[in-house]
This record gives structure tokens, sequence and C-alpha cells, in this order.
């Protein structure tokens, strides 16, 4: 399989994959009005998600969520989706926002760290420039990403696209799609351990991104890294247990490894997933090699070559 590129928008499926939640959980945090239905998920609307889900996690209840949510709305100046253009956390007991210079405890907006009587008296001014100079930053930085996109699907220069992508990292360095997007773009250039670098920087920010883990094990394999590319095509599917194109690739470095009665079962998975398509031929012929093997046979693949989309 080749190396892929971070996806602009997600299906609502894709999104309870990726979080590993509910749809219950997803309709009742709609119902509370915590977040909105849209026909396609952004990755902002991933990262909201996801604090949700940190928030629940740390046992904070629905009803705490949503007053700590309607008032940061109302001691924030110009601040409209907190969850989108904040950056909150919890210890468990309380719902806090990061500000410059210390966390707001958003019920209260008592300040968390200790303050100097000059920097409390300018609290507020910082809450208002803070919240919108973050909230521009993210649209700005997303307005990059989608524009870097473009370029690629244009078929327009790499090298427009790979500064493109770079100017929303520098507005929004957590920018995971940004990154892998970049790593692709230097895996196809042949700059090989810099597209594993940029996998490893989204993994620092997204550790489940279920697509830089399967680009960082094509990397692997790639370098003959096999049981680091094992690793990460593991951790693709335990991300997203329906990623056809990492069950193809785990079957395939398994094989090189040795690793027989693995990689059949990967190959029985891909054919459950994807039983119709044209590599689906290959992966049959590999399972009929496989099964016919007697304990202490040899087995050579046909097929060393990765699947392209």
């Amino acid at each position: 399989m080749a190396i892929g590129k971070a996806a602009d928008t997600f299906t609502r499926t894709e999104v309870r994959r990726i979080l590993k939640i509910t749809e219950n959980r997803l309709r009742s945090w709609e119902r509370l009005g915590f977040c909105a239905r849209p026909d396609r998920y952004q990755f902002v609307d991933l990262i909201a998600l996801k604090t949700l889900q940190k928030l629940r996690e740390n046992h904070i209840p629905n009803h705490r969520i949503k007053a700590s949510l309607t008032s940061l709305t109302e001691k924030l100046a110009e601040i409209k989706r907190p969850l989108w253009e904040l950056r909150i956390t919890s210890n468990g007991r309380k719902v806090a926002v990061e500000l410059p210079g210390g966390k707001m405890e958003a019920m209260t907006g008592q300040m968390l760290f200790n303050f100097d009587a000059a920097s409390l008296r300018s609290v507020s001014a910082l809450r208002k420039d803070a919240a919108r100079s973050d909230a521009a930053k993210l649209s700005e930085a997303e307005y990059w990403f989608q524009q870097g996109l473009e370029l690629e699907e244009a078929g327009e220069s790499l090298v427009r696209a790979t500064e493109t992508y770079k100017r929303a990292l520098e507005l929004n360095p957590k920018a995971a799609g940004a990154w892998v997007n970049i790593g692709t773009i230097y895996y196809r250039q042949g700059s090989i351990e810099q597209a594993e670098g940029c996998y490893r920087q989204a993994l620092k920010i997204w550790p489940d991104y279920a697509l830089a883990h399967f680009n960082l094990g094509n990397v692997c394999e790639e370098l003959g890294k096999l049981n680091d590319a094992i690793k990460h095509y593991v951790l693709a599917l335990q991300s997203q247990s329906d990623y056809a194109d990492a069950h193809y690739n785990l079957a395939l470095v398994y094989e090189r490894a040795g690793q027989l009665m693995p990689a059949a079962k990967q190959w029985k998975s891909y054919l459950k997933i994807d039983p119709t398509s044209p590599w689906a031929g290959i992966a049959r012929e590999q399972l009929k090699r496989l099964l016919k093997i007697t304990p202490g046979g040899r087995f050579t693949s046909n097929s060393k070559k990765r699947k392209s989309r």
C-alpha cells in the first residue's frame, strides 16, 4: 500500500472509529448542545470531540461540562465555541482553560496559578486578546491546510504544497494532518528520513492517528525495520479495525518476517473488508499458498508489492 494523504474531512463513522465512541454517546453530546451534526467533520471537529471525550474520561459529568462551556462564553469575549477555540483541560474535579501565563477555572473565572497584582488587573485584556488571536490562528491554519490539499489534488508543484502546509504549521504546530501530508510529499520525493520524522511528529500530537501509524509502517518496512513496521500497522488497526490497506500491508510484512500464521490471519481479515477489489485476487492467492504449507515447509511470496490507492 502506498503512503496515504491526510483526508480533509471525515464521515460520522470515521469519527466514531477514530475516537472509539458509540453512536449513543455522540448523539447524547449533540442533544446536549456540545456539538452540531455536520455533513462532514473537519479535523478541528475531531479535536473538539476529543476534548469532550477527555472530560468524560476524567469523570466530569455532562451538566458540569455544559455549565463550564456556558460560563466560558460569558467570561471570554469573542468566544462562541469554547471546545473549538480554547484549550480546555480537567484534573478530574475542575474544568479549566489555558490562557497566557496560567489556567483559569471555567466556572468561577479564578486563576489557578499565582499572579501579581498587575497581572491580575490585565487578565481580562489577556483573555480577550488570547481568545481572538488563537481563534484567528486556527482558522487561518485550516485555510492554508485546505489550500495545500487543493494544490496537491490539482497536480500543482509539490514545493508550493509543502510551503503551504508549513505555513499552516507555523500558525498551528499541532495540525497533525499537515505533518502527515508534508511527510507524504517527502516520501514521494525519496526523502525517507524526513518523512519518518514528520509522521512521528504527527503521532506525538495525535497518538491514535491511524493514517500516521500506517504511513510510518510503510516507511519502516521500506527501511527493513520489519518489527517496527508490524508495530505501527497493528497500532493503525487498533485505531481503525476495518482499515483494509493496513491489513493488506501487515500480511505482506508478516510474510517477509517469516510469520506465516499471522500473515494468513491478516489476509483473511483483508478479504472480509475488501472482497471485490482487484487486490483481493492477490490476497486470495497469497492466502491459498499459505494454507497449503505444512509444518516445516517453505513459503515464497509471489507479491511483495504494496497496495496503491
